[in-house]
């Protein structure tokens, strides 16, 4: 079935854009599909899927690291304090993406996060999961959505409550991204978090 999973080096089924670079076979691997939890988790996968917006996601994950250090680790509490040198810092360093906007919605979307109570930004993004009762597993590339109605009412949500620069795509990226839904390919070897 064209789009289906395919098999990698080692003999295992896996989704095919897992196997286009080892960035991202260990990616897809290890990480897509798999649960985060926790405030400064979310907000560092946020960050990234609105930087990615327009990108290829391999662009982000070569910088990830770079990312993390300028961004102290995209701990909401610190980023909240970046000051306007700080902002030219980023604007100037070439190992992120060095869009303003992104950069602007970054560090406003931190101030908007430290006033929110430990715990929030988990519980508002993880009440936007299906259930995955509801959801058979895509059998090709083509099964799986871009946007959900479940992206869109998260988008809407966190728009409402000043989050900038989610929009109902880049929403269900981070969906994606963090295991509220599981969209590795039925035959995949990473569904259901199972491993290697």
């Amino acid at each position: 079935m064209s789009g289906g999973a395919v098999p990698a080096p080692d003999g295992g089924l896996r989704c095919p854009w897992g196997l286009s670079t080892e960035d991202y076979l260990a990616y897809h691997d290890n990480e897509w599909g798999r649960a985060v939890h926790g405030d400064d988790a979310l907000f560092e996968r946020l960050c990234l899927e609105a930087f990615q917006s327009g990108l290829s996601w391999l662009t982000i994950l070569r910088r990830r690291d770079t990312f993390r250090t300028a961004f102290e680790g995209f701990r909401i509490e610190a980023v909240a304090k970046f000051t306007d040198a700080d902002r030219e810092r980023l604007l100037a360093d070439p190992g992120i993406i060095r869009n303003k906007a992104k950069v602007d919605a970054t560090l406003a979307n931190a101030k908007v996060l430290a006033g929110w109570a430990a715990g929030e930004l988990d519980e508002l993004i993880w009440s936007y999961a299906p259930d995955p009762a509801g959801r058979p597993a895509p059998r090709s590339l083509s099964d799986v959505p871009a946007v959900t109605p479940e992206s869109t009412a998260l988008a809407k949500a966190l728009k409402k409550r000043s989050i900038r620069f989610v929009g109902p795509t880049t929403a269900y990226a981070l969906m994606q991204a963090c295991g509220l839904v599981d969209d590795h390919l039925a035959d995949c070897v990473a569904r259901g978090g199972a491993t290697r």
